[in-house]
């Protein structure tokens, strides 16, 4: 692949302009993006400064998560996103990662998740039932709190209520801060000039003193349980050395839990309005929630993933949040490095070769979704996410997928249940929706009125 056919691929601003006839904010141009990589598997780009090869092909895109993945660690773009933990589960480190992994997984396994839905169920009516009829909510500002609230009130156990509620009041800050922060571009510059990125290290700084003190009376209290942080606490070597320092303790914890919560309050934010935008979906979606559910058992889905293309899945609820999630991946864009010389599909990459894909775009392949475009929860009749590529990854695949699925699908469930039984929510008069592609994708400002059943 010779350098002449690269080309750039950079935020940019699109032509139209918002309903109050202010320019869009610039934005990573997903149309751009289908333009250039149109009818390649992959082709050489500069995102964003980084020289890198972005991959459309759903087959190559699993062999990088998957087949191939011990040949791939992360890519420069990865690593500018982050900022939040350098040990644990991010750690670069394969051990390490798998380590800390084992760690988080009985928290968030599927049977465990089953015991927190009485919890979920209260956390979310207590918020939803606030809203008051007719008065303007902010939906992703509202999400961010509820699933903020509810990760902390079920993955972190043991302390005071008070603790309880000002641990969750603080992620949610932390969480809005970080589903906002624009990943790449003159915007990311931007926003990390120290003036701009005051409010994000602000929410870190106050939920890292929160959870200091967490730890500190852990360690103060032998026999003392709180979850999650008891467990990172308690991790130690063969001889009974502590293997995390309290401070480290801490930034995995804030890690954990940024990462369980600015994905699913995005999704959540899009679920409710493509409810709105599709009204004669309500009615399936509530029948069948009122019956218990949509049913997300982890194992059930695995078996499913092995059927023979054309056994989709049926329940509507989980076909309908399946459906939000191929239409707004919240990681919408994913890079990976070589760390050998490798070949991908009949295409050599040397080693140090940074790897982009974008979920977004393999999710609105037409090949795959005939009318990518279009919002069709019963797709999933006939289609279902194969073991063969990686046409639909919401949650990533393969040793790096994301830990934390099953509480994802039932948390979106609960949350979806607990509002729809209370409210109708509709955006206003000639509100337009649009698309912000940042550290997640979420809608650019959602703003809905509730009304009461």
């Amino acid at each position: 692949m010779s350098r002449a056919s690269s080309a750039s691929l950079h935020p940019g601003v699109p032509g139209d302009s918002g309903v109050s006839g202010t320019p869009d904010i610039p934005e990573f141009r997903f149309s751009r993006m289908e333009s250039l990589l149109r009818g390649r598997a992959l082709r050489p780009l500069t995102v964003d400064g980084v020289d890198a090869v972005f991959v459309r092909d759903p087959v190559l895109v699993r062999d990088i998560l998957v087949g191939e993945s011990k040949n791939y660690g992360k890519g420069e773009l990865f690593r500018k996103a982050r900022n939040l933990s350098r040990v644990g589960m991010l750690s670069e480190d394969e051990t390490m990662h798998r380590h800390y992994r084992r760690l988080a997984n009985p928290y968030v396994r599927s049977a465990k998740v089953e015991e927190y839905v009485p919890d979920m169920h209260g956390i979310a009516h207590r918020f939803v039932s606030s809203w008051r009829d007719g008065e303007t909510v902010d939906i992703q500002s509202e999400m961010c709190r509820i699933t903020c609230a509810i990760v902390v009130g079920t993955i972190i156990t043991g302390l005071p209520p008070g603790t309880t509620d000002t641990v969750s009041e603080r992620l949610s800050r932390l969480a809005w801060e970080m589903i906002r922060k624009p990943l790449y571009g003159k915007a990311a510059a931007r926003a990390a000039r120290p003036g701009a990125a005051k409010r994000l290290s602000r929410a870190r700084a106050e939920l890292r003193d929160i959870l200091d003190v967490c730890i500190a009376d852990l360690l103060n209290s032998p026999g003392t349980t709180a979850g999650y942080l008891s467990e990172l606490l308690a991790d130690s070597d063969g001889q009974g050395n502590r293997l995390l320092t309290a401070e480290q303790v801490c930034e995995e914890a804030v890690m954990m839990l940024t990462a369980a919560t600015v994905t699913t309050a995005s999704v959540m934010s899009w679920a409710l309005y493509a409810l709105s935008e599709n009204p004669s979906m309500e009615e399936p979606l509530r029948k069948e929630l009122a019956r218990g559910g949509g049913g997300f058992d982890a194992q059930e889905q695995e078996q499913e993933r092995e059927q023979e293309p054309g056994q989709g899945s049926s329940g509507y609820t989980r076909r309908f949040l399946m459906e939000v999630l191929r239409l707004y991946p919240p990681v919408w864009i994913s890079c990976r490095k070589a760390l050998t010389d490798v070949m991908l599909g009949d295409h050599p990459l040397p080693a140090g070769t940074n790897v982009v894909f974008s979920s977004y775009l393999l999710h609105r392949d037409p090949e795959r979704y005939p009318d990518p475009g279009r919002f069709d929860p019963d797709r999933w009749l006939s289609l279902r996410p194969g073991q063969a590529d990686a046409s639909y990854i919401p949650f990533g695949i393969g040793s790096k997928g994301c830990v934390g699925e099953p509480f994802a699908w039932r948390q979106l469930e609960v949350i979806l249940d607990v509002v729809t039984r209370e409210w109708t929510l509709n955006t206003g008069p000639g509100h337009r929706v649009r698309t912000a592609p940042e550290t997640t994708l979420h809608p650019r400002r959602l703003l809905m009125t509730p009304r009461p059943r």
